[in-house]
């Protein structure tokens, strides 16, 4: 029996997403899933897109209840941007390596250390680190905000250091990089990636900024999921090397069925490593459960939820535009 999320024998024989679907109509309930969900999970969502555009999404509804299939800083975000509705987690345990490496306590010692830096801040963070911040970033929308701000301010980045060292090489802002990586794109294999890419010559290259430089090299395009969504659908080709977590490619094969996407390899050859566990630990069984329980819940007291709603609105207000978009924009980026 999974105690924690309320998941004993119970359940055998259930028709999971019929009772799903009619649970999220009792509890007029909004599913969300990040693109990378199980494709189970990403089928019965009302939305499937990359973190912040889910919660616009959400909040935008007239839902008592957000059913977030991702992992919990996206329900915290959720959970921030709408104070009024219920926001269900189906695994408190859907941690992030990101925010993880980033313990609300250091990051604060470390911003009173550099007191002349102001903090941008990736969104795939706790909202206690939120609320330590001056601005928050996605993907799409930092390069965009780093152009606003002025070249002699100081910048601490974090908590993503491939990220702000990609987007330092593209700007050419020097920024202090917090020490945080994702074990899910650090996970890619230069050597495999080049074999792959011998396998099928011509084939272009997709990554997330969150890859290594090493692999962020090899790249046709660099963006979001969003970004990374809408290249393989503009594409001319007929295979893409996608370099993120593998489970976005469902929503490629949907889209474009006659294609051939590929995902990027790991050390041992194949791309079972690059899933992520934190993602993988939401289940059909557990969104059910959710949804019947209302539990797990995100529950998020209110002034921490102001401070760290604070620093969002600050995003919103210099780059609204970028949310859901997820485009970095084609590159080629060499070094360190």
């Amino acid at each position: 029996m999974d105690a924690r999320n309320g998941i004993g024998g119970t359940l055998t024989g259930l028709d999971l997403r019929a009772e799903i679907d009619r649970l999220r109509k009792e509890r007029n309930a909004v599913i969300l899933a990040h693109y990378y969900q199980k494709p189970e999970i990403q089928d019965i969502a009302d939305f499937v897109g990359d973190s912040l555009d889910l919660s616009k999404k959400a909040e935008a509804t007239d839902a008592d209840v957000i059913a977030f299939c991702g992992v919990r800083f996206m329900a915290e975000t959720a959970k921030i941007l709408s104070p009024q509705k219920i926001v269900v987690l189906p695994d408190m345990n859907a941690g992030c390596s990101l925010e993880d490496s980033c313990p609300p306590e250091q990051f604060a010692a470390f911003r009173a250390a550099h007191p002349d830096h102001i903090a941008l801040t990736y969104i795939n963070s706790s909202c206690e680190v939120k609320a330590l911040s001056d601005i928050i970033v996605t993907s799409s929308s930092a390069e965009k905000i780093l152009s606003q701000i002025p070249a002699s301010q100081k910048i601490i980045f974090g908590p993503d250091k491939n990220l702000g060292g990609y987007l330092a090489r593209k700007t050419g802002r020097d920024m202090l990089l917090w020490p945080g990586v994702c074990i899910v794109h650090e996970a890619f294999s230069e050597t495999e990636l080049l074999k792959l890419q011998q396998k099928h010559p011509g084939a272009p290259v997709v990554a997330h900024p969150e890859c290594p430089p090493y692999i962020l090299e090899h790249a046709d395009y660099v963006g979001s999921t969003r970004g990374i969504l809408e290249y393989a659908l503009a594409m001319e080709g007929d295979t893409l090397i996608v370099a993120t977590e593998p489970h976005i490619i469902h929503q490629m094969q949907k889209a474009v069925p006659d294609k051939n996407f590929i995902g990027a390899p790991g050390a041992d050859g194949n791309c079972n490593c690059n899933i992520c566990p934190y993602m993988a630990l939401n289940t059909m069984e557990k969104l059910y459960v959710a949804l019947r329980d209302l539990e797990p819940r995100i529950e998020i007291e209110e002034g921490l939820r102001l401070r760290a709603k604070k620093s969002l609105d600050a995003m919103l207000s210099m780059a609204s535009a970028t949310v859901g978009m997820g485009d970095l924009g084609p590159v080629k980026v060499t070094g360190d």
